[in-house]
């Protein structure tokens, strides 16, 4: 499917810290026709809009995330706030590194919030089974926002109650954060249990049915808990997913992007050996490789130019995770699953632990894990695990702050005056 109307959605959502700017457009139905009014066409445009609006600046979150870890580097030179604020901080509270991602996932919570009530509310007169497939759709997607966002601001808090802009809910916070998020996504759950056989709406993320999309639900249940430090609910949630640890490592949910219409190019894809495209992944990743790791050669690429120097910095490998402008943006798979399921199981069932580990590792071309096993080994060997499966998927940082290793042992400082950031802090346009 190509989102040939997504503009219509993304435009009617501009945000001002929260709140939703009117767009008076004689040619385009206004939110209140969308929240009273709204035909069956209306709503699945919401749907698919809902869907194609967490691809917009999807890029700057990425970025943003992984430079923080020192995944990577952009030593394009295009803004040197990649290399200095973004390294060295403190992060600007009205800068686009701040505001633009935060934005774009509250745009996503927004679109959410107009779904639930325009179904509620249509002239459709859809049937309950219809309507819970919406809420559920709605609600597992809004959740994954909020849950990138709470990811983002981490100590700082996040407003989840944005559904009134003159009335806004508090800032929460993180504990409580993902504990609402764990409570939304339990909700959207039970919706999609009641959602009957099939949607009202054409989804492109891979779980195309009700039944399909709580696993899909449930695997971001899962980081939630893992998140927590709850592993028994990792393990359950993992239980009802479409974990498999013996299936394609790459089975998951994907945005999905095209050249056509108003559709979306990937913009995380680099060119490789292109000036201006010198997205360089930091040396150690490349050192601390185990020999013969597939991973390696898979997602970097020797730059042809030589060694990037820019503001510092140095690096000789680009980062080459896409093939193409099109190529689809993993939201969750089954590798992360594996290594959710891993990490879960240590103090648990450490055998079953190392198990899942080789899964991972024998994908690698790397063999069977042969360190020690008590608890603290086995947690060192899935983080390095998920810093070779998951580079610039937008876990580095976050694992290194859970586990309390976001400090100098595993996050390179390269130059005098670099620091490690562990938060963004809250936009200005917030009004704090």
């Amino acid at each position: 499917m190509k989102y040939i109307k997504y503009i219509l959605i993304s435009s009617m959502v501009v945000f001002t810290g929260c709140t939703l700017d009117e767009i008076q457009n004689p040619n385009s139905p206004s939110e209140e026709t969308f929240a009273e009014n709204a035909s069956q066409a209306d709503i699945q445009l919401l749907a698919v809009g809902l869907e194609a609006v967490m691809r917009n600046d999807i890029a700057f979150h990425y970025n943003s995330v992984s430079i923080l870890a020192r995944e990577y580097y952009d030593l394009s030179g295009v803004d040197p706030r990649y290399t200095g604020e973004l390294l060295k901080g403190p992060l600007d509270n009205n800068g686009f590194l701040t505001t633009r991602a935060f934005a774009a996932w509250y745009k996503v919570v927004k679109s959410a919030n107009l779904l639930v009530p325009a179904v509620e509310n249509s002239l459709a007169g859809f049937s309950d089974e219809t309507k819970n497939g919406y809420y559920g759709f709605a609600k597992t997607l809004k959740a994954y926002a909020l849950l990138m966002v709470a990811n983002r601001n981490y100590t700082n808090g996040i407003r989840i109650d944005v559904e009134d802009p003159d009335n806004l809910g508090p800032i929460v916070s993180y504990e409580n954060a993902l504990s609402e998020i764990m409570d939304l996504l339990n909700e959207a759950n039970s919706n999609l249990a009641s959602a009957g056989g099939s949607f009202d709406f054409n989804t492109t993320l891979g779980f195309d049915t009700p039944s399909d999309f709580s696993k899909f639900n449930r695997a971001i249940a899962a980081r939630v808990a893992l998140y927590q430090g709850d592993n028994q609910q990792a393990l359950s949630m993992l239980s009802n997913s479409f974990f498999d640890l013996n299936g394609d490592l790459w089975t998951g949910a994907t945005h999905v992007f095209g050249l056509t219409g108003n559709d979306l190019q990937n913009t995380l894809f680099h060119v490789l050996n292109q000036s201006g495209q010198e997205f360089m992944i930091h040396d150690s990743w490349i050192n601390d490789a185990e020999a013969g790791d597939l991973r390696v050669a898979e997602k970097s690429n020797l730059f042809d130019g030589g060694t990037v120097l820019f503001d510092g910095l140095t690096a000789d490998y680009q980062i080459a995770l896409y093939d193409s402008n099109v190529d689809p943006i993993y939201l969750i798979r089954n590798e992360e699953l594996i290594l959710i399921y891993a990490e879960a199981q240590i103090g648990l069932d450490n055998n079953q632990a190392v198990a899942a580990i080789n899964v991972v590792r024998n994908a690698a071309g790397i063999g069977d894990y042969s360190g020690d096993t008590d608890n603290n080994s086995l947690i060192e060997e899935v983080l390095k695990q998920r810093r070779y499966s998951l580079l610039g998927e937008g876990h580095r940082w976050i694992d290194l702050r859970r586990l309390n290793r976001l400090n100098e042992n595993y996050v390179p400082l390269d130059r005098t005056g670099d620091n490690i950031i562990d938060a963004f802090p809250t936009p200005f346009t917030e009004g704090l």
